[in-house]
């Protein structure tokens, strides 16, 4: 990455539980144009679980210098929730390791409620910020 040219974030995005994703989605989205960076691309997918997936296909494209990982894990009846959020969570860090690229984790929950996971919509922010930091703060040892 050179210094002139703007970072290239891109985001993966969980259409689960819509009205909560899509607000951490905007807030994300500014967050990372108020860094400097570009919006390279936004996926969406239908769960937290098939993060990961696109995720991988989409931090080996041209121009993208890190992703962030969005979504809400709501708490069901079941431990569902918990089993969703272990195994995505550990193959997005997998992933992120494996294509030497950071991937903020702007997931929240497990264990949630629907108010919880609203209080929550802007940790989008923090997931940004991390990801642009690390790019940020690493690029010197690529």
């Amino acid at each position: 990455m050179t210094e002139e040219r703007k970072i290239g974030i891109g985001f993966v995005v969980s259409e689960y539980n819509f009205d909560i994703t899509m607000m951490m989605l905007e807030r994300a989205k500014a967050h990372a144009e108020f860094l400097g960076c570009k919006v390279k691309d936004v996926v969406m997918v239908p769960g937290v679980y098939d993060l990961p997936f696109a995720l991988k296909r989409l931090i080996r494209q041209k121009g993208i210098d890190g992703v962030v990982a969005i979504g809400a894990v709501i708490e069901g009846e079941t431990d569902h929730d918990e089993i969703v959020m272990q195994h995505s969570s550990r193959k997005i860090i997998d992933i992120s390791l494996e294509e030497d690229k950071p991937v903020g984790l702007g997931i929240t929950g497990p264990g949630m409620s629907r108010g919880q996971a609203q209080a929550r919509i802007e940790n989008a922010r923090s997931a940004v910020e991390a990801c642009v930091k690390l790019i940020r703060n690493t690029s010197k040892y690529v």
